[in-house]
């Protein structure tokens, strides 16, 4: 054999290794489940059962092994206009009671909704001593922003709110739009919730001035983090403490939808918190979940967002203490991305916003 043809063999060798490797490394995407109306959110019950919530009103169970699926009975009943409907679902054990919780945009006579917070206890795929846990006060026509993002701890649950669309209620703390709360998980208000500067103050308040927060989520060091949708731009990123103020309207990175004009003051003013990162242009973010699974060890404590208008899964890490954005991945593949968890296998999983939406499973 030439010694030239003994090179180019070896290249081509070389070449085809590298890209079986890389092949073999990237993650692999699954559909598990298909037909699903609107999914908002998924709570695992345990390694082989999840609840997916449909924005329509019904809380699915479905059994990952044999995809076979229930709709749960004796669900609250939503108002599904626009942006509202059954949200989040989180699941948590209390003793030897599983409890379900449940973001929604509830049912008035007036025809006017909010976002409201409800627990029940699953019991032969039927909900069982169903109770609301808290209601806005102030409830409108208005079918936007509704937030209704879950995270759960050992004592409190915390809901996130939207401004309703509109946007100075945000700024105003005897009113709970704009606003993430903290309340105990039966419902009642912890006594010791951040005290704001009115006697008028809302007595759940927990962190003020959000748009639209739609993420939701705990580091493994117990932070909490938020996202919310700018409108024009200036989608962000926020570390959540108790009695801060994340700006909106008085400060954002986005501008006036169509003509777009300032918002504002600005983008920023003393006594308001800067995001960690913000997006322009806006990939509209829905989802969060921290990564700490044992699938993907490049992947730990990585912050994963799902993108609506982007159609993507977006990895964010923090380096010297600062986040920054990683990766793009699986961009305009699934369409709109609702909703990102990681299982107890470890695997992340994604819901896609349709009307044929999709459980998909990310394994290496």
């Amino acid at each position: 054999m030439f010694p030239y043809t003994r090179y180019f063999l070896l290249i081509v060798a070389s070449v085809f290794l590298a890209f079986s490797i890389a092949v073999s490394a990237s993650p692999r995407v699954e559909v598990i489940a298909t037909d699903l109306n609107r999914p908002w959110s998924i709570a695992w019950i345990n390694e082989n059962e999840v609840l997916i919530s449909e924005r329509s009103g019904q809380l699915i169970h479905l059994d990952l092994s044999s995809t076979e699926r229930t709709a749960i009975g004796n669900v609250p009943s939503v108002t599904a206009v626009s942006q509202g409907g059954l949200l989040d679902v989180q699941v948590t054990t209390l003793g030897d009671t599983l409890w379900v919780y449940l973001a929604l945009s509830g049912v008035h006579d007036d025809q006017t909704t909010g976002t409201e917070l409800w627990r029940a206890r699953l019991h032969n795929k039927a909900l069982t001593d169903v109770a609301q846990l808290y209601a806005m006060p102030l409830t409108t026509t208005s079918g936007h922003h509704f937030g209704g993002r879950i995270a759960l701890d050992d004592q409190y649950v915390f809901l996130t709110i939207g401004d309703r669309g509109e946007r100075e209620r945000a700024q105003d703390i005897s009113d709970s739009a704009g606003s993430i709360i903290r309340l105990n998980l039966d419902g009642s208000i912890p006594p010791d919730n951040p005290i704001f500067a009115s006697p008028n103050a809302r007595p759940e308040l927990y962190s003020v001035g959000h748009r639209n927060p739609q993420g939701l989520a705990f580091d493994s060091k117990g932070h909490l983090y938020a996202h919310e949708h700018g409108p024009q731009g200036g989608d962000e990123i926020n570390r959540i403490e108790a009695g801060l103020n994340y700006g909106w309207p008085t400060i954002t990175y986005g501008r006036n939808y169509g003509i777009g004009t300032a918002i504002g003051e600005g983008v920023e003013k003393e006594g308001l918190e800067q995001p960690l990162i913000y997006w322009n242009p806006s990939i509209a973010p829905s989802g969060m979940t921290f990564y700490s699974g044992k699938q993907f060890p490049q992947w730990k404590n990585n912050l994963f967002v799902g993108a609506l208008k982007a159609q993507m899964l977006v990895r964010l890490a923090f380096e010297n203490g600062r986040l920054k954005q990683k990766e793009r991945l699986y961009r305009g593949e699934y369409g709109r991305i609702r909703d990102v968890r990681e299982g107890p296998d470890g695997a992340l999983y994604l819901l896609t916003d349709s009307s044929r939406g999709q459980l998909l499973r990310i394994t290496p």
